[in-house]
């Protein structure tokens, strides 16, 4: 709030605000399933299931919120044909479950299958990548043909069905889309298909993509007609030109023959593009940058641009959360042995403290590969000689003062209160500025892989307000946000300074915050809410702020990273789970 404004009268009650989705595709590969066929190889697909009061609810569509933990199951079955609609335990080949944030924020999860009761479905493995499509709204529609493929059976005619790959930076290739088998026929047809261009070719016209043709075979062991390499760019060219086929090249024939041309021609037979009109006659328009790049703002009104924190910033690698708590043991809190204190430990219901805080952590720890917290406490008497502290560590380590996720943290609460005196005054500005000093020896690195969440829990208003302004405008130039949940009954109209939701925070000097990196919340206007609606209202705001400061530095977030196909023979000879997107259908014909 800006010098000379008005302050508000009372704090009015918050509401929950509205959840901010973001769309995310997960791609799906499974590895030595158990096969359940006696004469062929298993027909696995995968049922997504979603945590949703107290039990699993099949679901089709799936939009991703930050503030939330959503709990995923992937069940693996071997169905038996498309009239096979049915679940079967003796169909069963594992299960795996993970939340949703974890995917995202780790980009590749990697789990072993478990079948009932926990036992190990052998060595069978499912591998869950996450790519952020968040207003990628562009896509193309291709539509392949063949002719004259080799022949790969005896007693009839090839099996023919393409698979299209990209090739990522580091060489790997991503399956983009694997089309219908179409049987007998060395010259197929097969049905047009449509993909977004960010799995394409993530939205850059010369990146290399490969496509495959393959005879099916029933039981798995598909044979390799041909392939050959192409771009976006080229197919664009080669189409307007009505030049788009390319010689489908077995390699190991062009070796051993001489006079060997090709095993065939696959020719591109349409191109057609969505949002962006007269795709097809031409090079990619810009239409079709301005769908893959974005605004050049940091995000839409009431949606952030990017799902969650963990970024993608230039060529990096994404950015983890790193977590840090400070919690207030000044003596207005009450003696912890009474009843009445604030930081009271009842054995049947947590005190204010410990609700806000596991509500809160559960979220953040997913956004971070190691899940540990900092953890920090101010306003203290702390031993040896129990002199005043404002940013000692409550596992009492200065050395290292993280604790194991999140119930690291609650056990280190524990174990403190009875160690320390509550004692005073309630300044924050040291935490600040000591989390601060982190995130600045980051941003100095120029690689901007951390950003750092700081969340303070305290019972009245700070006693060091000009301080604490000053530390966060510092703070806002940094990759740090600041949540403040106000736990008690105490007036906290002028905590809401430092919430710049009305005005830009400014510090003694006059100084603008660059960015709004505070979100202050008053635990009692949501004492009765569900720990998931708490965690909504708490984290809202951090999604715009990570955005924002990546913007501020240069750096827009490229979306969620890609990863490695598992290439070799397994990726045609078990078709297993094609990729998917949150907001389709997850069975896999």
């Amino acid at each position: 709030m800006s010098a000379g404004s008005e302050r508000r009268a009372a704090a009015a009650p918050r509401a929950v605000p509205a959840p901010r989705a973001s769309r995310v595709e997960l791609r799906l590969s499974c590895r030595h399933l158990l096969d359940r066929d006696p004469l062929t190889k298993s027909d696995p697909s995968v049922l997504l299931l979603l945590r949703s009061q107290n039990q699993w609810v099949q679901v089709f569509t799936l939009d991703y919120y930050f503030e939330e933990v959503q709990k995923l199951r992937f069940e693996v079955y071997d169905t038996r044909g498309p009239s096979d609609l049915g679940y079967q335990d003796d169909d069963f080949l594992g299960g795996m479950e993970c939340t949703l944030g974890q995917i995202v924020a780790q980009k590749k999860v990697t789990r072993a299958l478990l079948l009932r009761f926990g036992r190990n479905a052998g060595k069978s493995t499912i591998t869950v990548t996450a790519e952020d499509i968040s207003g990628n709204n562009g896509y193309v529609e291709l539509s392949f043909r063949a002719r004259k493929l080799d022949d790969k059976d005896l007693f009839s005619k090839s099996d023919p069905f393409l698979e299209l790959y990209r090739v990522n930076d580091d060489g790997s290739e991503q399956l983009v889309y694997r089309t219908e088998v179409v049987k007998d026929n060395l010259s197929p047809v097969w049905e047009p298909f449509k993909v977004s261009l960010n799995n394409l070719c993530s939205c850059e016209e010369t990146r290399p993509l490969k496509c495959l043709v393959w005879d099916h075979d029933s039981r798995g062991k598909h044979d390799f007609i041909g392939e050959f390499s192409t771009t976006f760019e080229e197919m664009q060219k080669a189409f307007g030109e009505d030049q788009a086929q390319w010689d489908c090249v077995n390699a190991k024939y062009r070796q051993k023959k001489r006079n060997y041309k090709n095993s065939g021609v696959v020719i591109l037979a349409d191109l057609k593009g969505s949002l962006f009109p007269g795709l097809h006659h031409g090079r990619l328009s810009d239409s079709l940058h301005r769908e893959c790049t974005g605004p050049s703002t940091p995000a839409e009104p009431g949606r952030p641009a990017h799902p969650g924190c963990n970024l993608e910033p230039g060529p990096g690698p994404g950015a983890d959360v790193q977590k840090w708590v400070a919690i207030d043991f000044t003596a207005s809190n009450g003696d912890p042995r009474n009843s009445c204190s604030l930081h009271y430990i009842n054995p049947f219901q947590p005190n204010e403290y410990l609700q806000a805080l596991v509500a809160v952590g559960e979220i953040c720890q997913d956004y971070d590969s190691d899940k540990r917290f900092s953890a920090l406490g101010f306003g203290a008497r702390i031993p040896p000689k129990y002199e005043v502290s404002h940013d000692f560590a409550i596992n009492f380590n200065p050395e290292d003062d993280e604790c194991e996720g999140i119930q690291g943290v609650v056990e280190a609460y524990r174990n403190c209160l009875p160690r320390v005196q509550l004692y005073g005054p309630t300044n924050v500005a040291p935490v600040i500025s000591k989390v601060a000093r982190m995130a600045a020896a980051e941003e100095s690195t120029g690689e901007a892989s951390q950003y750092y969440i700081l969340l303070v829990l305290t019972d009245g208003v700070v006693t060091d307000m000009a301080e604490a302004r000053e530390a966060i405008v510092r703070a806002s130039h940094l990759p740090m946000s600041i949540i403040i949940v106000g736990v008690g009954n105490a007036d906290f109209t002028d905590m809401q300074t430092l919430d710049g939701d009305e005005g830009i925070l400014r510090s003694p000097r006059g100084e603008p915050a660059l960015r709004d990196i505070v979100q202050f919340v008053p635990f009692r206007e949501l004492k009765s809410a569900s720990p998931a609606a708490l965690a909504k209202c708490v984290l809202a705001e951090v999604p715009r702020q990570v955005v924002e400061y990546f913007s501020y530095r240069e750096l827009p977030p490229r979306g969620l990273g890609t990863h490695t196909h598992d290439a070799g023979p397994e990726r045609a000879g078990q078709p297993g789970v094609r990729p998917v997107s949150v907001s389709s259908t997850l069975g896999v014909p």
